[in-house]
C-alpha cells in the first residue's frame, strides 16, 4: 500500500472529536481536564446529539405522564381525582419540548465554551493521519490533531429493503420522539426496545398500535419473561401484538414529506405474512395511517473517510484506541466504535477513552483500572421504560449458559412490604443468574412497576463480583421494594 498523503491543516488542536453527543462531548472534556490541552468538537446538527434531541432525553420525557397517570389510577384517593381524565397531549409535548430545549444547542455550546471546548460546525471525515477536513455552510478547512482524534459519529436508524417501505417514507425514531400529531392508528415495525416504548406512548397519547413483530416475541435479548410481559401489558391497553410475522411489501397513498414527526402522506397499507396474520387480519394486510420503523440501527460510519488511512471499518481495543491504525492516535467512542450501543455505555467509553488520551499527552502509565472499558463485557445495565418496566443488568441466563458458566438461577415474584405500598397494582417478577463455582452474581433482570431503580444495585454486585454470601449484609431498608433482594437470597438458601 502507499504512503498515504497527509494535507496542510489549517488549525491545530490537541484533541479534535468528530460528532458531539454525550460520548464525544465527555472524551473532549476528560481529555484535557486539568491541563493547557485544546480540543475541539465538529458537529455537523447539534451538539448534544442524538440522545438529548431525538432519543433518550424526548423519549422519556413522553413516557413519564402516562406512567404518573397510570400510578394515580392505582392508588385509592388518587384515583378518584383523576377519574377517567386522559393525558393533554398538548402538554406532554410542551413538556418534552423543553427537555430537548426545542432542538437549540446553545445551552451545550456555552457548557462547551465553559470546559475549554471549541466547536466546529460542519460534517467532519479523515482525511489522512491525525487530520480531519470539515465541510461546513463556510467552506472546508482542515483540523490537525496533536494527540488523538475521537470518532464519536453515533448511528443511524436502518430502513429495510423491503418493496415499497422507503417510498412510503415511514417514520423513524426521531419521527416518534418528536411527533407533532399523533397518528390515530400507527403500526410499527420491531419489537425491540425502540419499538416497545414508542408503543408504550403512543397508546398514552391516544394511538391505536398495532407492533409486527419478525421474531417470536418482544425484547428478544431479554429473559423471555421480560419480553412475555411487556406483551401481554400491551394487549391488556388494546395494542395488537403479531409475532412471527414479515413484512412483504408496503404502499402508501400520496407520500409526502411534511416534516419530522407529522404523518407523512395517505393511508399506508402494509402486507404481511406470518402465522399470526391470518387469524388477525382478513387477506394479510393492515392499513394505518402511519408507519413507525424501529428495526435497529447501525454505526455511522459511511462517511467518516476511513479509507484515507486504511481502514474499512471501526474496532476498538479496551482502552477505545482503533485498532489497526499504527501511532495510536485514532479513538472511537459510543455507537460507532462497534461496542454496546447505549447512552451510558456511550459516556463510560468517553471517560475511560478522555483519560487514556490524557495520559498518553502525559506520558504517564496506563496502569490504574480505570484506564481499560471492562463494563461491556459483562456489567452492561439498561432500563426499558415500557409499563411494566425492564431493569436487567449483566448476563441472561441463556448468553451465561452461551459463555460456558455453570450457573444457578432464582426466580421470584416482586411481592414485598415496599411494593405493595407503592401502588395498589405492583405487579413484577426478578430473576438472578449465578456463577455456581465462585459464588457470583452474573446477571438480574427485573420487571415490574417502576422497577428501574433496582438495576443499579445489581450492577455494582456484578461489577464487583460480589459473592452471595455478602450480599447476606446488604440489608435492604424497609418497606421498600429494594426488599426484593432479601427474598432472592432467602429463595436460593432454600
Amino acid at each position: 500500500m502507499p504512503p498515504l498523503s497527509t494535507p496542510a491543516a489549517d488549525r491545530e488542536y490537541d484533541v479534535v472529536v468528530i460528532g458531539g453527543g454525550p460520548a464525544g462531548e465527555i472524551a473532549a472534556q476528560y481529555a484535557i481536564a486539568g491541563s493547557d490541552r485544546t480540543a475541539v468538537i465538529v458537529e455537523h446538527e447539534l451538539l448534544g446529539g442524538e440522545c438529548s434531541y431525538w432519543a433518550c432525553m424526548p423519549s422519556k420525557a413522553l413516557l413519564r405522564p402516562g406512567s404518573v397517570l397510570g400510578a394515580a389510577r392505582a392508588m385509592p384517593g388518587a384515583r378518584e381525582a383523576v377519574g377517567e381524565s386522559t393525558l393533554d397531549v398538548a402538554a406532554v409535548l410542551q413538556r418534552r419540548d423543553t427537555f430537548t430545549s426545542h432542538r437549540d444547542d446553545a445551552g451545550q455550546v456555552q457548557w462547551a465554551s465553559g470546559a475549554g471546548i471549541d466547536v466546529v460546525r460542519g460534517s467532519g471525515r479523515l482525511a489522512g493521519e491525525r487530520i480531519v477536513e470539515v465541510t461546513g455552510a463556510d467552506g472546508t478547512q482542515m483540523l490537525r490533531a496533536r494527540h488523538a482524534v475521537v470518532l464519536a459519529t453515533g448511528s443511524q436508524a436502518t430502513i429495510p429493503a423491503t418493496p415499497g417501505l422507503r417510498d412510503a417514507l415511514p417514520w423513524t425514531s426521531r419521527d416518534a420522539t418528536n411527533l407533532r400529531e399523533v397518528p390515530g392508528r400507527i403500526a410499527i415495525v420491531g419489537g425491540g426496545v425502540v419499538a416497545c416504548e414508542a408503543a408504550t406512548w403512543l397508546l398514552d397519547l391516544g394511538a391505536e398500535v398495532t407492533l409486527l413483530v419478525r421474531g417470536s416475541g418482544l425484547l428478544a435479548s431479554a429473559e423471555p419473561f421480560a419480553g412475555d410481559a411487556v406483551a401481554a401489558a400491551l394487549r391488556e391497553r388494546g395494542a395488537t401484538v403479531l409475532t412471527n410475522t414479515t413484512v412483504n411489501a408496503v404502499r402508501r397513498d400520496s407520500p409526502q414529506d411534511t416534516g419530522i414527526g407529522r404523518v407523512h402522506g395517505g393511508a399506508v397499507t402494509v402486507s404481511l405474512d406470518g402465522g399470526a396474520v391470518t387469524a388477525s387480519f382478513d387477506g394479510g394486510e393492515v392499513t394505518v395511517d402511519e408507519l413507525l420503523v424501529a428495526a435497529g440501527r447501525r454505526p455511522a460510519t459511511g462517511a467518516l473517510g476511513l479509507d484515507s488511512i486504511g481502514l474499512s471499518e471501526v474496532r476498538t481495543d479496551d482502552q477505545l484506541t482503533v485498532t489497526g491504525v499504527p501511532g495510536g492516535w485514532l479513538y472511537a467512542v459510543g455507537d460507532v466504535s462497534g461496542r454496546t450501543p447505549l447512552t451510558h455505555m456511550g459516556k463510560y467509553h468517553g471517560r475511560v477513552c478522555g483519560d487514556v488520551i490524557a495520559a498518553r499527552a502525559e506520558s504517564r502509565a496506563l496502569d490504574a483500572a480505570r484506564d481499560i472499558a471492562i463494563a461491556d463485557r459483562s456489567a452492561v445495565p439498561q432500563v426499558v421504560f415500557t409499563t411494566p418496566e425492564v431493569a436487567s443488568v449483566g448476563r441472561t441466563e441463556k448468553t451465561a449458559r452461551a459463555d460456558g458458566f455453570d450457573v444457578d438461577t432464582v426466580e421470584i415474584d416482586i411481592a414485598v412490604a415496599g411494593s405493595s405500598l407503592s401502588r395498589d397494582d405492583f405487579t413484577g417478577r426478578a430473576k438472578l443468574v449465578i456463577d455456581r463455582g465462585d459464588d457470583v452474581l452474573l446477571g438480574a433482570t427485573f420487571v415490574g412497576t417502576e422497577v428501574a431503580e433496582l438495576v443499579h444495585a445489581a450492577t455494582v454486585a456484578v461489577a464487583g463480583a460480589v459473592p452471595l454470601s455478602t450480599l447476606w449484609h446488604a440489608v435492604p431498608a424497609y418497606p421498600t421494594v429494594s426488599e426484593v433482594w432479601l427474598r432472592l437470597l432467602e429463595a436460593r438458601r432454600g
